[in-house]
Formats: structure tokens, C-alpha cells, sequence
């Protein structure tokens, strides 16, 4: 069975994110980049359906800047097998990330379209549904736990009552969230097997598709500063500052 895994490059969760002083977007000059960890996770989770013997290639691909292809180099150390970078300079909004895997997808024939729930840059958590509309393919969204059987993905995904456990046939895509795995380090040996494991190149337009911007940032700015605390006397006091200056009351 052939997986396909999208990763996405995006800054490191660790690094504060500065806005631009004209508003115009997030700074990204001299900012420490990394895989998307939704994304980290669901190659983790392909790499270890490929050591259980049920998959048998892995394919990550990223849409994206020249410096993605250290992001794929990143999940083929991890055990990916190879890659595909689409490169575009500019950013790519989620319907056009779609139409692209689905051209990679009736590239590739994969079994199942392995992919992080949303990235942590744009926070939108359309892609994965996006690319199941246009494939016309069943979806498990949120999953925290995936069990193959046969031609069949039984996904376990988090929703707000709990769990709930879905049977979707292949192929499929499924969207993967933060318990289902704690993702490895690459050890150096396979860091410097990924340095020889293949990567094409390609462009949109090698797939025919368009991927001109449909949205227009106006403005990006950065959440107001949380306001300081305030000790009480007592519940009487409290109760007197909800009712008179929260108006909770």
C-alpha cells in the first residue's frame, strides 16, 4: 500500500511570532522554520504502518519556497522513502494546495492521503477536506488513533462528547491530531540517508493548475496584551467587582 503525505513548511512552534511593522504579514526574516507538527505526526504515523509491514512507500510532498525541500528532507530521515516539492515563491491558500494534491494523487495512486489536521500558520483545517471533496474520497477527520484491516481504516477521532470510532474504505484521506503519536527524532545515520534519497522538483503549471490568490490580506495584527490581575478581600468583594465593573452579575 502507497501513502502520500503532505508536509508543510511554517515557523517553529517554539519562536514568537513577530508582525511586520506596515501590517502586511508575519515576519519571517532571520526566523527559525520547521515541519508543521500535524504534519510530524502523520509521517510519524506512516513510517510506523510501513514498519508493521502494511505500507510499502511512503511519499511526502510539499508545496512551497526552495527551503521546503529541507522540510522533506526532514520527513525522509524519518523514514519517508521520497519526495515531491512543488515549489512556489508565493503563499498557496488551501483550495489551490488542494487541486494540487489531487493532481499528485492521480499521479501517485496512493491508498490513503496521510496528512497534520491543519498547519499552525494559517490555522484553517480545510485542506484535508478540501481534498477529500475534490477526489470524491471517504474522510476521517481529528484521528487519535488509525487500525488497518484490509481494504479498510478503522479511525478513532476526538470530538467534543469523546471519541467516536469510523470505518472508512480505501482509498481515503484521514487528517491526524496531536495524541495520535509522539513523533521520533531522525537518528544520524538516516540523516545522512535522506541526503540521497530522491526528490522531484516540479511547478504548479507541470500540473495544470492555478494557484493565483483568491484572498487579500488587509491588515495582520497581533492579539491585545492581556490585562493584569486583581487581588480580593474576600467572596463579598468578588461578588461586588462582578456585579459593579464586570457586569456578570
Amino acid at each position: 500500500m502507497k501513502v502520500l503525505v503532505p508536509v508543510k513548511r511554517v515557523i517553529d512552534y517554539n519562536v514568537k511570532v513577530r508582525v511586520k511593522p506596515d501590517q502586511s504579514g508575519v515576519d519571517l526574516a532571520n526566523v527559525k522554520m520547521s515541519m508543521n507538527p500535524f504534519d510530524e505526526i502523520a509521517v510519524e504515523e506512516a513510517v510506523r504502518l510501513k514498519e508493521k509491514g502494511v505500507v510499502s512507500e511512503i511519499v511526502v510532498v510539499s508545496v512551497g519556497p526552495t527551503q521546503a525541500q529541507e522540510t522533506l528532507r526532514t520527513a525522509l530521515a524519518m523514514g519517508a522513502d521520497r519526495g515531491i516539492l512543488i515549489q512556489s515563491d508565493q503563499d498557496v491558500e488551501p483550495l489551490g494546495v488542494a487541486k494540487l494534491l489531487k493532481a499528485v494523487v492521480a499521479e501517485e495512486a496512493p491508498q490513503m492521503v496521510l496528512m497534520g489536521k491543519q498547519a499552525i500558520d494559517g490555522d484553517n483545517n480545510a485542506t484535508g477536506q478540501m481534498l477529500a471533496a475534490l477526489l470524491d474520497w471517504p474522510q476521517a477527520t481529528f484521528a487519535s488513533k488509525v487500525e488497518m484491516s484490509g481494504d479498510k481504516a478503522a479511525v478513532t477521532r476526538e470530538i467534543d462528547g469523546g471519541l467516536q470510532t469510523l470505518s472508512v474504505a480505501l482509498p481515503a484521506v484521514v487528517t491526524t491530531d496531536l495524541r495520535l503519536n509522539e513523533p521520533r527524532y531522525a537518528s544520524l545515520p538516516n540523516i545522512m540517508k535522506a541526503k540521497k534519497k530522491p526528490i522531484d522538483v516540479k511547478s504548479p503549471a507541470d500540473y495544470g493548475v492555478d494557484v493565483s490568490p483568491r484572498l487579500k490580506v488587509l491588515k495582520v495584527t497581533e492579539p491585545a496584551k492581556r490585562q493584569a490581575g486583581i487581588k480580593v478581600e474576600g467572596a463579598a468583594d468578588l461578588v461586588a467587582k462582578l456585579r459593579n465593573e464586570a457586569g456578570v452579575l
